[in-house]
Parts: C-alpha cells; sequence; structure tokens
C-alpha cells in the first residue's frame, strides 16, 4: 500500500502571535500567525495546525478571531486546538473556518468527548493531540523501551506538558482511536525545539493516520524519517521545516 506523506506546519500561538521554545519552556516570538499561514499555504504545505498554548477561557474571542482570518488568506484545510473543552468549544471554531479540531487536555479529563465530537462532527475532524514525555521511572504495567542501555516509557502530559498524567502514551492512543478519534497529533517533548530529528521510539505500529511533531532541522533529518518509517500514512513537521524544504 502506498502512503501519503503530507507536510503539515504546526504553529504554537499565545496571545494571537505564533511562537516557539524549547521543552515547551523559553517561549519567544516567532512572528504573526496569519502572515506565517498565507506564506506556508503559497509554499507548498498541505494542511495547517494551529495549537493555542495558552488556552485559558480569556483567549478564546482571540483564538476564534484568528481561525476566521486564516480561513481567509489560505485555501488548504487546518486544524486548531487549545482549551476545547466542550462541544461547544469545537463548534466555535469550526463555525469560523477551521476543518479540524484539536483536543488533548480536555480528552484527558473527559475520555468520552471524543466520542461525543465524532458524532457530531465526524471522525474526519476530530485530532487527539498526545503531549509525550520519555520517563526512567520504570512501572509495572507501561510499555517499556530501551535505548543506549537504559529503560524508560512514555508519559502523556497535558495542560502544556505542565502535568504528568501517569497515563502511557501508546495505550492512552490506541484508546483515542477507539473512542473516535480520525488522527492522532504526537509532540515528543523531550525533542521539542531541539532540532535533533524525530524521537523514533515513538511512532510504532499505529494503523491509523498519525501527525508526528517536533524535531526536523533539515532534509537529512526528514529524509531519514520516512525511510525508516513505514506504518504511517500521515508525516508532520515543525513550521522551520518548511523554510529547510522549500
Amino acid at each position: 500500500m502506498t502512503l501519503t506523506k503530507r507536510i503539515i506546519p504546526c504553529l504554537d500561538v499565545k496571545n494571537g502571535r505564533v511562537v516557539k521554545g524549547l521543552h515547551f519552556e523559553s517561549i519567544k516570538d516567532a512572528g504573526d500567525p496569519v502572515e506565517l499561514a498565507k506564506k506556508y499555504s503559497n509554499e507548498g504545505a498541505d494542511e495547517l495546525v494551529f495549537l493555542d498554548i495558552t488556552a485559558s477561557d480569556e483567549q478564546r474571542k482571540t483564538i476564534k478571531d484568528l481561525v476566521r482570518k486564516v480561513a481567509e488568506v489560505i485555501d488548504i484545510p487546518f486544524t486548531v486546538g487549545g482549551g476545547v473543552k466542550s462541544l461547544e468549544d469545537a463548534r466555535n471554531i469550526l463555525l469560523n473556518g477551521a476543518d479540524k479540531v484539536g483536543i488533548n487536555t480536555g480528552a484527558i479529563k473527559n475520555p468520552h468527548i471524543i466520542t461525543e465530537l465524532m458524532e457530531l462532527f465526524g471522525r474526519q475532524c476530530v485530532v487527539v493531540a498526545i503531549d509525550a514525555k520519555r520517563i526512567f521511572d520504570i512501572q509495572k504495567g507501561k510499555n517499556i523501551f530501551s535505548e543506549n542501555g537504559k529503560q524508560f516509557w512514555f508519559e502523556v502530559f497535558i495542560y502544556g506538558g505542565k502535568e504528568a498524567t501517569g497515563i502511557d502514551v501508546i495505550e492512552w492512543a490506541k484508546k483515542a482511536e477507539k473512542l473516535g478519534a480520525g488522527e492522532i497529533l504526537l509532540t515528543s517533548i523531550d525533542k521539542d525545539g531541539t532540532k535533533d530529528g524525530y524521537d523514533m521510539k515513538l511512532p510504532i505500529l499505529y494503523s491509523f493516520p498519525l501527525l508526528h511533531l517536533v524535531g526536523v532541522a533539515n532534509q537529512m533529518i526528514w529524509w531519514m524519517f520516512l525511510r525508516n518509517q513505514t506504518l504511517m500514512p500521515l508525516w508532520q513537521l515543525l513550521y522551520f521545516t518548511i523554510k529547510l524544504m522549500v
């Protein structure tokens, strides 16, 4: 089967501005989201993802305005996530022009909202975001990995990587898919902003669409990733990757 590989820039947004950081910290301004959306669309991106990392109630109007402005300047599908806790939150995002809704913390707190979103808007609109981090404190019942003589498992973190959940990433991804997720947006906290390449231990044995995020800084890393991974129908790049690929 021929797999579809897509270039999907992901833009973290805070207070209406695109930002970037390291391991979800040291956040710095990176530009205007509408201008960047138009730029990446013109440069050949297949889709876009916007994640409101503040996700506070005060920012709901800001993100709705952003969605509407982005929809006016691009003609490719885009996903918006951050702070989605209810069907109403999702409806507002979609009505303002987004094609898909991303949900992370809200899904952990209330897993059945994934099914509710799927039943109301369709599986193709539901993207479950997962922020993963390597944990070297081995626990019973976790999916254990080994690298360079060290064992670890991947834990799900919420609230922008600030709160550990004790949940195994692999098990949560499987559960999210069963509940109705159309795609999984997988982010490695360990690799975020490092430009050292993807965490190759993460994208394993997924039979459903997976967007793998962070770590690509040049064409060689991108090419190695595509050659080494054969089970994933979708591919995810961080925003700076587009600049290097064109």
